[in-house]
């Protein structure tokens, strides 16, 4: 699984180099910002059925059409799955803010997903909106502290933008 530490000793030796002072500098800023990233782990492990839930909810309340037979929100199978995919996105933000990069993210959240969304005909727009939603609710100091704010939502971009 990629962190920041593996991907920039990765990097300099792929460039047959040693990691120069701004790798060094880049590594640094990640373990300073580490309490945050934890604090946001852990606020988000305690909450995330709370959070996918509710994030679920402002999606089905924005599209509709998700309520017609057949759609997501049509019988209680699809229901649990689309709260599940949720969830899951969810749970690999939380891997993250615990490794400090995206390798989770990218290895089992990103990977392909473009793909299978399409194959099985299944829309973006409803996950980025129920993302979305889970990133517009977050309030410091309520939720958790800015910075773990900061963290925990850069994270939620990443996966909204690779959605869109």
């Amino acid at each position: 699984m990629k962190s920041v530490i593996t991907t920039v000793v990765s990097a300099a030796d792929a460039a047959g180099r040693f990691p120069s002072s701004s790798d060094l500098e880049s590594v640094q800023g990640s373990i300073q910002r580490a309490g945050a990233r934890l604090e946001a782990a852990e606020k988000l492990a305690n909450n995330l059925d709370a959070v996918a839930k509710e994030a679920y909810d402002a999606c089905i309340k924005k599209y509709q059409y998700l309520n017609n037979p057949g759609e997501a929100n049509s019988t209680e199978t699809f229901k649990s799955k689309c709260l599940r995919d949720i969830k899951h996105y969810l749970r690999l933000i939380n891997y993250c803010l615990v490794v400090g990069g995206t390798g989770p993210l990218d290895e089992w959240g990103i990977a392909g997903q473009r793909e299978v969304y399409r194959a099985l005909s299944l829309p973006t727009a409803p996950y980025v909106e129920a993302l979305s939603y889970a990133r517009n609710r977050g309030c410091a100091p309520r939720d958790m502290s800015a910075q773990a704010l900061t963290e925990y939502n850069a994270l939620l971009d990443y996966v909204i933008n690779s959605l869109s």
